[in-house]
């Protein structure tokens, strides 16, 4: 099981992939912690703060859920809610039966990804076309996204290039400008000739019932200006109680996931157009899902339902960077879907149940999590879930931890262990005859022994 879990999530992974994947999340990671602690005097007050408020909003949905349904109706919104992804699905293909269309243009939804609605609306002879640049090149390709925010974050413009040139899009040209100037041109067309636009929501606020949208392509206004119905994919989490939180999480949002002190285009949507505006969506839906949040909720990690799909915990995770999005076979990668892919799992959480495993515990995703998510814990109740539950799949190549109960309780025996750490500078590993750990060597090199001084300083310092 170790060798496949090591499989899983390194071996299979190019070089190249892996080296993109390290330089983009290490650069963002390190341009967001200077901004951070450059602009606000104390940026961990403020993570509390917003994870305060989020975890007050995921205790209190039965009251905060009613609530923006109401606001949402009375702004002329129509308000669905769906329980599995396969009902949110069969909604939105019902609004586009009833209006007879069969052209959608989408913006970037973590959700839709989640229920695979694309694809529920292709085998059902609808276009569904991704707006969002990487999702867009994604798409073409037939592959998934390996991040929240980069989608195609493990590809690289030359990769890109082929694509364009395969669909027809173009001769062979790596230039980005190029690549860019060719997708808008693709898009232009299909943004005029669709029948509905739908988007996500990064927060909803309950005291007005807006809707916000924030991206940096402005796909998701090219996605409303035209069509005339529009249809909001939200997660049930999504609330923040006041329009004046929104301050807090915007700031945050940005600095986290891209490193920006705003996102370009940041868009409130409380309604279908008024009688007033010349243009914009006749209708607007907004569909509530569940799928299994619910069962967060009720379980000991109900925090993740905090989560603002930033990304920081990605970017700065020692194993994502080493392993991509895809190993996480999730929408969701990274130490958030470490710990959201198995509970949304639902019934299906043992095929998920290795997940939580691929982490360190170093705390860094906890750290960086603008609404302070204790990822670390988290991912150890998860373990202790799959272990207790799913025993023979979590605890397969697992050795016991007896042994270490005693070393770690005895001073003798641990002294006796520390010691034990400096022959092993002098003991090659591969002439130990113990497979399993001439297996492990043989993937790894260890560092020089430079431990054991501690005690003895200790004992020699001297008293004031």
């Amino acid at each position: 099981m170790a060798k496949q879990l090591l499989d899983q999530f390194t071996a299979h992974v190019p070089a190249d992939t892996r080296a993109a994947v390290y330089l983009g999340t290490k650069t963002t990671h390190e341009k967001r912690t200077k901004m951070l602690f450059d602009q606000f005097a104390d940026p961990n007050r403020l993570r509390q703060l917003a994870g305060e408020i989020k975890q007050h909003v995921v205790e209190n949905l039965d009251t905060y859920l009613p609530q923006v349904e109401a606001k949402l109706k009375a702004n002329g919104a129509q308000v669905h809610w769906a329980a599995t992804a396969e009902e949110a699905c069969a909604a939105v293909l019902k609004i586009m039966q009833d209006r007879g269309a069969t052209k959608m243009v989408k913006a970037k939804t973590m959700v839709s990804e989640e229920i695979e609605l694309a694809h529920y609306l292709e085998k059902r002879g609808i276009e569904a076309l991704e707006t969002d640049l990487g999702e867009f090149i994604v798409q073409i390709d037939k592959d998934h996204p390996s991040h929240l925010v980069r989608p195609i974050i493990h590809k690289n413009r030359r990769e890109i290039a082929q694509s364009f040139e395969r669909e027809g899009l173009g001769a062979y040209n790596d230039d980005p400008e190029t690549i860019t100037r060719r997708a808008r041109q693709f898009l232009r067309h299909k943004y005029l000739a669709a029948d509905v636009g739908l988007t996500g929501a990064n927060f909803v606020s309950a005291e007005s019932g807006r809707l916000v949208v924030v991206t940096n392509e402005g796909n998701s206004r090219f996605s409303l200006a035209a069509t005339k119905c529009h249809i909001a994919l939200v997660g049930i989490e999504k609330l923040v109680p006041r329009d004046r939180d929104l301050g807090l999480f915007l700031n945050l949002l940005a600095r986290s996931a891209t490193a920006q002190q705003l996102t370009v285009y940041t868009e409130f949507f409380s309604g279908p157009k008024l009688p007033s505006q010349p243009d914009g969506p006749e209708e607007m839906h907004v569909i509530f899902v569940d799928n299994n949040r619910t069962e967060v909720l009720a379980s000991d990690c109900r925090e993740i339902l905090r989560c603002i799909r930033c990304g920081a915990c990605l970017n700065v995770c020692p194993v994502y960077r080493q392993a991509s999005g895809h190993a996480y076979r999730s929408v969701y990668p990274g130490p958030v879907g470490a710990v959201l892919s198995p509970l949304l799992a639902g019934a299906h959480f043992a095929d998920k149940a290795d997940l939580p495993k691929a982490s360190s515990l170093c705390g860094a995703c906890n750290e960086v999590c603008p609404v302070n998510i204790p990822i670390p814990d988290l991912l150890l109740r998860l373990r202790d879930k799959g272990k207790r539950e799913y025993a023979p799949l979590a605890s397969a190549g697992t050795p016991p931890m007896g042994g270490w109960s005693v070393i770690a309780t005895s001073p003798a025996a641990w002294k006796t262990a520390l010691f034990g750490g400096k022959i092993m500078d002098y003991l090659p590993t591969k002439f130990i005859p113990v497979p399993a750990l001439q297996a492990w060597q043989a993937k790894r090199t260890l560092p020089k022994w430079r431990g054991g001084e501690f005690r003895k300083w200790m004992k020699n310092r001297r008293k004031p």
